[in-house]
């Protein structure tokens, strides 16, 4: 079966230095999960699979047993050309999403031809109520809604989501910080009239800061802006 076969494989493409460095960085996903697989091997592999006719029995093996499985899933998701089947995919997997690395590197290529389709679609992930699927979801929007079919509206949308969760907290920062740079007059009301919880707030203030996007001159306003004791 593809799946026993795809654990085979995985494990051949072990690196065990990698699986303790990223066990550090991905506090969500369990260390006994991790079997070490670096992104551009998982990457390569995922389009390879894809070329397999039975791949989707891989995608319908969920849940599965470990990070690099997930991770590959993205990948894999990220690949498929049909839009519908794209979308469907991510609905199916994104409950057993359980981490930022997962989360953000799923990034499905065939939605920039369908963003028109795609705005609607991420009005229904927004309203979720599971931490992964609304981080999906605010980072679909920072990915395609900020250039040329950028809309008042979608910040305002991120704008008013209030969370306790740390992951979606900390994705609404970096929404707003790369909105700064990219759309920074329709934006910066946001924070000047503090529209974001103090955390986030303060949060965008600092990934704007660091941000080689804004001028020294933004940078310095920013600051201004920060929330004391926030």
């Amino acid at each position: 079966m593809i799946t026993d076969e795809i654990k085979e494989e995985l494990h051949k493409l072990q690196d065990l230095k990698y699986r303790d460095f990223q066990a550090k960085l991905i506090p969500t996903a369990a260390p006994g999960t991790m079997i070490g697989v670096r992104t551009p091997q998982l990457r390569k592999y995922a389009g390879q699979l894809l070329k397999r006719e039975d791949v989707s029995d891989f995608l319908n093996d969920l849940p599965h047993g470990t990070f690099d499985e997930n991770q590959l899933h993205a990948f894999i998701i990220s690949g498929i050309k049909d839009y519908e089947k794209c979308v469907k995919e991510v609905d199916r997997f994104l409950p057993f999403v359980d981490n930022w690395a997962t989360c953000d590197q799923m990034s499905p290529k065939v939605f920039k031809k369908h963003r028109r389709e795609l705005a609607g679609q991420i009005e229904i992930w927004l309203d979720s109520d599971r931490t992964y699927t609304k981080r999906f979801a605010i980072g679909m929007l920072m990915e395609h809604f900020l250039d040329e079919d950028f809309d008042i509206r979608y910040p305002e949308t991120v704008a008013a989501i209030r969370s306790k969760e740390y992951y979606v907290n900390m994705m609404t920062a970096w929404y707003f910080a790369t909105a700064l740079a990219k759309q920074y007059d329709a934006v910066l009301p946001f924070v000047r009239e503090r529209k974001l919880d103090a955390w986030t707030h303060n949060k965008t203030i600092q990934k704007a800061v660091e941000s080689y996007r804004i001028t020294d001159e933004q940078k310095e306003y920013l600051k201004s802006l920060k929330i004391r004791n926030g």
